[in-house]
Order: structure tokens, then sequence, then C-alpha cells
């Protein structure tokens, strides 16, 4: 994300006018990417995964690798949660009707959209820019997240922010807040006068032959997917919240779909929108990075692309696009941990389209929650000596002052304090992003039981040395 304005225009401008291949950036053969995938898959020991490569208007390969949760081989057709990777689409069907004249993109959500309020008066200021920007002041700090996952329908959903408040100005800063694409969602719904899912099927999922997409449960239904736990894959029903029709997180699609998507967002083949319209869908904000579903940036070969990643709890994905060469690239995980390691198979794709050989990808996963599971074996074993020494240790400290006695008991209890505080501290690792409990017990479930147990372990010790200290006393 660095010289974000300045590569965002280039990369429009390649857009606009799609350029020849150059040798250097041959499309790779569909063999060198199994081949590929096939070293990814036993390296990082994800269960199932799909990708997709396209090349001006065409798909270079689509294909699946390994397997879901019920034991059926993933495929290029196999339904994934893409997360985040759905606001692209949400900033398509908005666009569509920008242009139709039913959306005005620099007006005020709120007079676009009857019945929509908040309890801060600034929200009148928040247009329909800032809303795909993300800079329209909405925020996890500020707006009750975990209570709109209970909504029953993008309706009650805005009906539900009435309480909320701003964190900031419209347009004076980016924050990452889903609020503001299931809001889009919404206002969709209302200038169409359809339910998102069936705008989407019409004017996005429709003219591009995306036959497997959806944002709803329907036939288009994923299996369950998969969470490590001390490197085992464990397979899990998604978290519950607001889902189905959600504009911020809620498609479900294929590897195969996708490449329809990459074509189309890459200048190529069927256009949703004009040349303009795409051009401003791909192009930053004044205030950030972030565009309208899309994070214009430079990778790692130091070439202009559009991406967006997206992590649910049990799914993760990410997107691209290259301007200069009209390439796209796709990668669905039907799993999610500690460790996401899309986003660098996804650059492995991409050095496999630029000719040069991938950076080796995996291992992470599997070291770091070896680290955690031996940090929660050490606390255990620790915890049971310290437990049955606990008599030793007071009658070592008969006659101690007061105060030594209890400083002894901090290292002891300072994991608890940590647990107690673990959500917030999370939540303030992932720039104010709301984070529950419940959450903790996914993507992040290794880390979450190596607090408990260090925490509970501290406590059992300190339990024991304070009985043991009141008994010496009597």
């Amino acid at each position: 994300m660095r010289n974000a304005l300045i590569t965002a225009l280039v990369a429009a401008a390649a857009l606009l006018t799609p350029t020849p291949v150059p040798a250097a950036h041959a499309a790779p053969s569909p063999g060198s990417i199994d081949d590929y995938m096939a070293r990814v898959l036993h390296d990082t020991g994800m269960p199932g995964v799909s990708v997709v490569v396209t090349e001006g208007d065409r798909v270079v390969h689509a294909a699946g690798y390994g397997e879901d949760s019920a034991g059926a081989p993933v495929t290029a057709d196999t339904p994934m949660r893409i997360a985040s990777v759905s606001k692209s689409f949400t900033a398509m069907a908005v666009m569509t009707l920008v242009e139709d004249g039913r959306i005005a993109l620099d007006e005020p959500v709120a007079d676009q959209l009857p019945g929509f309020t908040m309890a801060d008066p600034r929200f009148a200021g928040v247009t329909v820019r800032h809303l795909l920007n993300q800079t329209s002041g909405f925020s996890d700090t500020t707006i009750d997240v975990t209570g709109l996952e209970t909504a029953t329908s993008l309706a009650d959903y805005a009906g539900k922010l009435a309480e909320g408040a701003l964190a900031a100005d419209p347009g004076a800063r980016y924050e990452y807040c889903n609020v503001n694409y299931d809001l889009a969602a919404r206002l969709v719904e209302v200038a169409s006068g359809r339910t998102f899912a069936d705008y989407l099927d019409e004017r996005v999922f429709g003219p591009l032959g995306m036959t497997r997409s959806t944002v709803t449960a329907g036939d288009v239904r994923p299996a369950d997917g998969f969470n490590s736990v001390f490197g085992v894959w464990v397979s899990r029903p998604e978290l519950p919240g607001f889902l189905d029709s959600s504009g911020a997180g809620g498609v479900v699609t294929t590897a195969a779909d996708l490449g329809r998507w990459l074509i189309s967002q890459a200048g190529h083949g069927e256009q949703l929108v004009s040349p303009e319209g795409l051009r401003a869908m791909h192009t930053s904000s004044t205030v950030d990075d972030y565009a309208m579903g899309w994070i214009p940036g430079v990778g790692p070969d130091g070439v202009a692309e559009l991406v967006h990643p997206g992590n649910l709890f049990t799914y993760s994905a990410v997107q691209a696009v290259l301007p200069d060469t009209g390439q796209g690239f796709a990668v669905l995980a039907n799993n999610a941990s500690l460790q996401d390691d899309t986003y660098d198979v996804l650059h492995g794709l991409i050095a496999l389209a630029r000719g040069r050989e991938p950076d080796p990808v995996g291992g992470g996963r599997q070291a770091f929650e070896l680290v955690l599971g031996l940090v929660a074996a050490a606390a255990l074993g620790l915890a049971v000596l310290g437990v049955r020494r606990s008599g030793r240790w007071a009658r070592r400290r008969r006659g101690t002052p007061a105060w030594r006695v209890v400083a002894r008991f901090v290292p002891l209890l300072a994991p608890a304090a940590v647990l107690a505080a673990y959500p917030d501290l999370v939540s303030v690792l992932m720039n104010g992003r709301a984070v529950t409990w419940a959450q903790l017990t996914y993507f992040a479930v290794p880390l979450t039981i190596t607090i408990v147990v260090v925490a509970l372990a501290g406590a059992a010790v300190a339990v024991a040395r304070l009985l043991r200290l009141r008994s010496t006393e009597d």
C-alpha cells in the first residue's frame, strides 16, 4: 500500500487502454500451477484450496486441491465463502445504480435511504462515496457491531444503527468497518426496488455468467470450513452472524466464477459499468489507499496491483488484478488460522505469471502453533510442580514482610489479567476492530487455549500458596 494514489492512477490508465502482455509476463501453464499448488498443500497442510488465473479475456487455469469437510474433492466449482472480497461486488452493484442515475455517489446517504438515522448528527454528511471508500466515520468502537449480527435483514440492520455514532467527521479519515458495505447493500435494495441478492443475480452475477455465486444460503451452500488447533485441522460450522445478504462479507462463489469476475475487472470481456466507473472503483480515496472494494498498491515484485483479502472464521480468500498485464488471480481456502497463507499463495501465482520461481509457502502456522502448545504444556507442568511444593514455599515465607509476599503473587496472577483483557488487547492489535470471545475460539483457538491454560496454571499455584500460607499462620 505504498504510493497509493499514483499507483491507482497508473492502474486506471492501464485498464482504459489494455496493452499486450510482454513475453516476460507470459501466462503460466496449467501444469506449472498444479505443481506449485501441490507443493503449497504439502507445505501448508491446508485442507482445501481453489485458485484461478486469468489473462485478458480468458481463464488460464481454474482448479481445486485437497478436500472439503465432507471428504469431497475441492474443485474449481466448489462453493467457498470469500468474506470481505465480497465488498468489491457490493461496490459494483452500487456503481451500476450510479450509472443508471438511481444512486448519487456524492450525495448524502440519508437523503437516498429513507428512515436511516443515527444518534450522531454528523451522519447526515455521510455520502455514498464515503461508504465505499470506508471514510464515513463509522467505527467498531462507536457502533454496536456485535448487536448488528442479530439483524434478520438489511432493513433490520440499517434500523439498528439508530443508536450509533461516528468516530470521525465524514471524509476525514479511513477506518475499515463492515457497516459501510452492509449499509451500501441496503441502499442497493432501496434504489433498485429488489433484494440485494436478486439485484446481484440480475446485474452482476448473471451478466458475467457466475451461475454458482450468491449472497444467500439457498442451494449454493459451502461445506463447513476448518480451524487449525495445534496443527490439527478441525471442521467447524461458520460462526453465527449476519451473513445472508451481507454486503460486507456474504458472497459465496467458486474459483471458476471468480475467473469471469477478474476478467471483467481487468477491463476485458463483459463490462458491467463504463471505463470511468471501473476507474472510480479502482482509485484510492483522498485520505487512504483504500478504493471501492479494492486496494491499489505495489506487490513484492514492484508491480502495480489491485487486491482485496477476505477472512471469516472458517474461510479465507484473496483476489488481485495486475493492470499492467491484464492478469487476474484469486485464492479461496476452506480454512482459517492464526497464519493466513492465502496472500503468499497469491503472490506465488503472480511470480509464476512473471516467469519467476515462487517463494516457499507454509511452515509458519505449524511452527507457531507448536510453540504455543509447548508453552501450554510447560505451564501445566510448572503448575503441578508449584502446587505440590506450595507447602514448602509457604514455610519459607514465615517472617517475610507482607509486601514481599504479595509481590510474589503478581507474576502468577498477571496471565489472569491478560486473559480478562484478551478480547480488548486483540482489538487494539486489529486497529480497534470489535473482537468477541466467540471469535477468539475460532481462528485464534490455539492462542486462546494457551492463554487460558497459562492463566489457570498461575491462578492454581497462587491459590495453593495462599491456602498454605494461611495454614502455616494457624
